[in-house]
């Protein structure tokens, strides 16, 4: 769908050198999703691995040391993400993905963020590898969604709570006293939507 040179917004990343690789293409279907023109693969155009490397190579100003290759969505995992991990490896990004975990893992992956979503569960496979668990709080039966998944996720998997964009003011204090009662949860901002960049 597209792809562009940042920063990571959120997570445990967040503040980093980040090229983002969105692929199209969705059946997960969120409500609050806010790149739902991501959904219809049919609607991008197609590229070969080595185009995508070669125009990340370039944004990057050739040299991918200490900038992480971000492949989201959409939902990644419909793809078989073999060559493309392989081939941003050697081109010497470190690669994250963030994915719902609905799809069978694959590729080469440094870092895997879940995202759950209840539209359509992941996968327990996808749980179990999870190093960051991200939750996205749009009402209050959200917090106990979130205990189900970090109850399923590994022992050092880092645990966030993010607000939903609509209803951050809103939410944010609730999450706020939440972390504070339950501490092993962290708090994640889209601090690009702050600094208005991609």
């Amino acid at each position: 769908m597209e792809s562009f040179y940042t920063i990571q917004g959120e997570g445990f990343y967040q503040g980093r050198a980040a090229y983002f690789i969105r692929l199209g293409g969705c059946d997960v279907g969120c409500v609050w999703c806010d790149v739902k023109d991501s959904w219809d693969a049919a609607a991008h155009p197609s590229y070969s691995v080595e185009e995508i490397i070669s125009k990340a190579l370039n944004e990057v100003g050739g040299n991918a040391k200490n900038i992480i290759a971000v492949i989201t969505g959409g939902e990644p995992l419909m793809y078989n993400l073999d060559a493309l991990t392989n081939g941003l490896h050697k081109a010497g990004f470190q690669i994250n993905i963030e994915t719902s975990g609905a799809y069978t893992l694959s590729g080469n992956i440094d870092w895997i963020c879940l995202s759950p979503k209840k539209f359509k569960e992941p996968l327990p496979e996808v749980i179990a590898k999870a190093q960051e668990l991200k939750i996205i709080i749009y009402n209050k039966s959200d917090f106990a969604w979130a205990e189900k998944y970090a109850a399923q996720t590994p022992s050092e998997c880092k645990l966030y709570l993010q607000p939903e964009w609509s209803k951050e003011k809103q939410m944010l204090p609730l999450m706020i006293d939440y972390i504070k009662q339950h501490p092993k949860w962290e708090l994640s901002v889209q601090i690009h939507k702050y600094i208005n960049v991609p």
